[in-house]
């Protein structure tokens, strides 16, 4: 499950890099001036910067937690299986 997490995350982080300079780069000409592209710019890397730190330190967190989170979750699957529920 750790592992999954973490491949989820940093196809999440991938994929927002790729959707934001696509957009960047399909609006570059409707920007009505230099200050204005350097303005989106800006507000791009900083939504880029921004959530990859963020997903970094949740990351860094589910590290540190892991036997806990995860151990909750193996404790309850292994209680709907034993129900016979069959999670």
């Amino acid at each position: 499950m750790h592992r999954r997490d973490i491949i989820v995350a940093w196809a999440f982080v991938i994929g927002l890099w790729f959707a934001i300079i696509f957009v960047a780069i399909a609006t570059w000409s409707l920007a009505p001036s230099s200050t204005a592209r350097i303005v989106l710019l800006i507000g791009g890397a900083a939504v880029l910067l921004l959530n990859t730190a963020a997903i970094l330190a949740m990351l860094r967190h589910y590290r540190e937690d892991r036997d806990f989170m995860y151990g909750l979750d193996i404790k309850f699957l292994d209680a709907a299986r034993a129900k016979g529920r069959g999670v």
